[in-house]
């Protein structure tokens, strides 16, 4: 039986944004998922930035599971052009399959969805439910103020130095990447971008 490739579980925006760099850093991403080989997962959506990576990531070669709730499926509209599509109940059962599909995960900018599955899947971690990376794409420090944050919880003692380091953050696709294959235990390879230019 064939191993899937590693698999990159993608949180992110079902709306683009207000700024074009959101959307080039999606497209970016995608086209690195399917440079190296490996399997896009994500919300199963073709709208925001959500569309974007997976459309990014399908013309780059990547085989794209998309996993969508019934009821966003009228909302976000199901991409049609996937590899595979799976429509479920819920939203439980939404991020138990994505969950359960990837090797690691990344968000990217997004809203309230993004926040809650990054969140989620972070405290899965600290709790030894799954040892999988975590990445974050710093896109134009939209999660500088998050980061802030965090740092603030943990001078207040809510949260501590392995929890935050759980977290791999970075503002180029190619190189959160590269570092997510480091902490996964990957053989090297790296992106096709130029990081100074960033």
């Amino acid at each position: 039986m064939s191993q899937r490739p590693f698999s990159v579980c993608v949180y992110c925006g079902s709306r683009p944004g207000s700024q074009a760099i959101y959307a080039d850093s999606a497209k970016r991403l995608g086209a690195e998922l399917g440079r190296r080989g490996w399997r896009l997962v994500y919300g199963g959506g073709h709208v925001g930035l959500m569309g974007i990576v997976a459309d990014a990531a399908l013309a780059a070669g990547a085989p794209v599971l998309g996993v969508i709730p019934q009821r966003l499926q009228a909302r976000e509209v199901g991409h049609r052009g996937l590899t595979e599509l799976v429509v479920v109940d819920n939203m439980h059962q939404r991020k138990q399959r994505m969950a359960e599909e990837a090797d690691a995960f990344i968000a990217l900018p997004g809203g309230l969805g993004t926040f809650e599955e990054l969140f989620e899947v972070w405290t899965w971690h600290h709790l030894g439910y799954h040892s999988k990376p975590i990445g974050l794409l710093n896109v134009a420090g939209f999660y500088q103020p998050l980061l802030d944050f965090m740092a603030a919880a943990h001078s207040q003692g809510f949260v501590d130095a392995s929890q935050q380091q759980a977290l791999t953050v970075d503002d180029t696709p190619a190189r959160l990447l590269d570092r997510i294959a480091a902490r996964a235990g990957l053989p090297g390879q790296h992106g096709t971008e130029d990081y100074a230019a960033i």
